[in-house]
């Protein structure tokens, strides 16, 4: 997958991270004629041929698909979130440490496409109610866009990436340009039916998920087979490595470079601007330094963070960008512990036929307005969950049975239920932060990525008050068995983190600008979840894809025009 680099090689862009955000940022510069170098810090993955479980049945894995306690104990944040399908590609905790000063579950996947091969895929657009909450409630610092500015972003990014879903045309949650959407099973049905006779400002939709129901782009549709972190052979779903890196490839203009660990952007006090990067060999631990004339820094919220920090200079004492001294602070996640579950028994001659890589969305309905405003908390929820029929995994353990007659208890379906649960916005907070260990260092000579992060009042109220609408919502429906749950989730395990190099309209007080520039090194730019002012409740990826792609085509023109 491309050539390696060649010494002295120039280059007009360096991008600095793979994932998501990373190889749009690739693609574009590389589709606006810009020579352009992408560095990775792990190992080279190719689409499909770099997928080995991709095809796996759960039989043909050792522990058929689970892991062991020896996993958890060696893996203890990691294993969070992987099975024994995909855990080759998440990092191994005890060879990349961070330090938790309050627990924070850093996920990551350190090979080319990042962690664009294990997300959830949900894509949902930010509104106006999103953009100008801060300014609004006192929370943050305002936005200095507005949806209007980045709605034919959004366009734009759906029609490449390729998103299933159903219009709904929901102000507050706008809709986009879909594929077919995916089905709702009978029982979403039918509570999606409940919710609308009861409820009139709430509703239920199948998720907006970046899996393909039909094919797209090259890429041949989703499969329903469920096996999506492992990689998808069939570009079923949208990633940097079936997507937006092959075609950067395609135009000649992009080069990769894995095994790339970005120490610092390197800055010119002389010329007040970034020359290029420092990086060591993940392999070798030699230093090499490469240059380019605009530095794209999409290494993910923590590690962005943290090379900003490390670059350190006369100019800038304190790291890169730094000024407002808001770098790695206003660290952010969604909540997405709090909730409920129920049964219902009156349509136990219905099943259902196959898999399906999504459930459903009820998109927020707190504190969209006067009549909906509640005064424990301000912003918001939605809530994901999905239906389905229990199965011999729910009802295995059943005291009395053995032999054949557990056989027949277990190949009996059980009835069908509801899970459904709150993901959260959590509001900016400048404790939230990063720092660097003064002493500790990784294996590469890297100062260790500290990690500060405490839910609020804010964040605790929204908990209590959704799993007390889930369990409301799921009652008034006909549900039994109701059971409200608070996990209390520790940061980090939605995988959402965002904030620490905020956008804003004042250098006093955020890192970026409208164009995710940073606003006292223009020809710098951080467009992946580092950016973001606020968190809204949506799941992000969608927001971190749109602002890429626009200030790329913002960088070209400044380029064109000589201003950097």
């Amino acid at each position: 997958m491309g050539n390696p680099v060649q010494d002295k090689q120039k280059f007009d862009a360096i991008v600095v991270g793979s994932g998501i955000s990373g190889g749009w940022a690739a693609m574009e510069l590389s589709k606006l004629g810009l020579k352009t170098l992408l560095l990775e810090r792990g190992r080279n993955v190719e689409h499909v041929v770099d997928y080995p479980t991709a095809m796996m049945r759960p039989w043909d894995f050792p522990n058929r698909t689970q892991f062991t306690e020896k996993e958890k104990e060696e893996n203890p944040v990691q294993s969070l979130v992987y099975d024994e399908g995909s855990k080759h590609f998440f990092v191994n905790d005890k060879e990349h440490p961070y330090i938790q000063s309050d627990p924070f579950a850093w996920i990551r996947g350190y090979q080319m496409g990042g962690r664009s091969l294990t997300w959830g895929r949900q894509t949902y657009r930010l509104s106006n109610l999103d953009f100008e909450a801060n300014l609004k409630d006192g929370h943050g610092v305002d936005w200095p866009i507005r949806y209007a500015d980045i709605e034919p972003w959004y366009t734009y990014v759906e029609e490449f990436i390729g998103v299933s879903g159903k219009a709904e045309n929901v102000p507050h949650l706008p809709d986009g340009s879909f594929l077919p959407p995916m089905e709702l099973n009978c029982v979403e049905t039918y509570f999606a039916e409940k919710i609308r006779e009861q409820y009139p400002d709430r509703l239920l939709t199948i998720a907006r998920v970046a899996n393909l129901t039909r094919g797209w782009n090259d890429r041949g549709a989703c499969q329903y087979r469920n096996a999506c972190m492992r990689g998808c052979p069939f570009g079923g779903y949208f990633s940097s490595n079936s997507s937006t890196i092959p075609a950067g490839l395609a135009t000649g203009n992009l080069t990769i470079r894995p095994h790339s660990i970005v120490h610092e952007i390197i800055y010119d006090d002389t010329h007040q601007k970034a020359t290029g990067v420092r990086v060591i060999d993940e392999l070798t631990k030699e230093t090499f330094e490469y240059n380019a004339r605009i530095i794209f820094l999409n290494a993910s919220t923590i590690a962005s963070a943290s090379i900003l920090l490390q670059s350190v200079s006369k100019r800038f004492p304190d790291g890169l960008g730094n000024d407002s001294g808001m770098v790695g602070r206003n660290l952010m996640d969604h909540h997405s512990g709090s909730g409920a579950t129920g049964i219902i028994t009156h349509m136990n001659d219905k099943y259902f036929y196959g898999r399906r890589p999504a459930g459903f969305l009820i998109p927020r309905f707190r504190n969209i307005d006067a009549a909906s405003t509640v005064p424990e908390f301000v912003r918001g929820y939605n809530f994901q969950g999905d239906g389905e029929r229990h199965e011999w995994q729910d009802t295995m353990h059943t005291d009395g049975l053995l032999g054949e007659s557990l056989k027949k208890h277990i190949l009996k379906p059980g009835p069908w239920s509801i899970w459904m649960a709150a993901w959260g916005e959590c509001l900016p907070n400048p404790n939230n932060r990063i720092t660097l260990h003064p002493t500790q260092k990784d294996q590469w000579g890297l100062p260790l990525a500290v990690v500060h992060f405490n839910w609020g009042e804010n964040e605790k109220a929204m908990w209590k008050d959704a799993e007390n609408t889930a369990a409301e919502m799921l009652q008034q429906a006909g549900f039994e068995n109701v059971a409200p749950f608070n996990y209390k989730k520790i940061a980090g395990i939605s995988v959402h983190e965002m904030g620490t190099a905020r956008m804003g309209r004042d250098p006093n007080t955020s890192v970026l600008n409208r164009y995710n520039q940073v606003h006292a090194v223009p020809n710098v730019f951080v467009t992946d979840g580092s950016c973001m002012a606020s968190s809204a409740c949506q799941n992000p990826s969608l927001t971190y894809m749109a602002l890429t792609a626009r200030a790329c085509h913002f960088a070209a023109q400044e380029m064109k025009a000589g201003r950097l």
